[in-house]
């Protein structure tokens, strides 16, 4: 068995605590990904055409079969919802908003929130669906 001295440099790089550290990089990227697609779940209705109309900035506003409100998967009040839908408004003229209503929550908590958004000059919206199967 050979010693070296402790004045001789080694001839090697250790690399193995830089790929301990991307292993961990990266599973700390895995994790961090997949914990930002949360969302709220909903019973989208049916329709025969649809299409993808969702732009860039779109705000999202879920209405669950119970009747609670979500913006952006995060619980609101309809004061809280014209709150922040003017104050998105202010900083950006052009906002879209889409509204996923669960296919079983009442028609009427859906017009709320489309006269909420009427009353704050937001008119770029649409409505979430799924397509039905022919």
């Amino acid at each position: 068995m050979q010693i070296q001295e402790d004045n001789q440099p080694y001839d090697d790089i250790n690399v193995t605590p830089m790929l301990d550290l991307a292993y961990v990089l990266l599973v700390i990227f895995i994790i961090m990904t997949t914990a930002s697609v949360q969302g709220v779940k909903v019973d989208l209705p049916k329709a025969q055409a649809s299409t993808s109309l969702a732009k860039p900035q779109t705000k999202a506003i879920t209405i669950n079969q119970t009747g609670d409100m979500f913006l952006d998967a995060y619980p609101v009040t309809l004061d809280q919802l014209e709150q922040r839908m003017a104050q998105y408004r202010a900083v950006n003229p052009q906002l879209s908003v889409v509204i996923k209503g669960d296919a079983h929550v009442q028609y009427a908590r859906v017009m709320e929130v489309m006269e909420l958004l009427k009353r704050n000059d937001i008119t770029s919206l649409g409505l979430a669906t799924t397509h039905a199967a022919p």
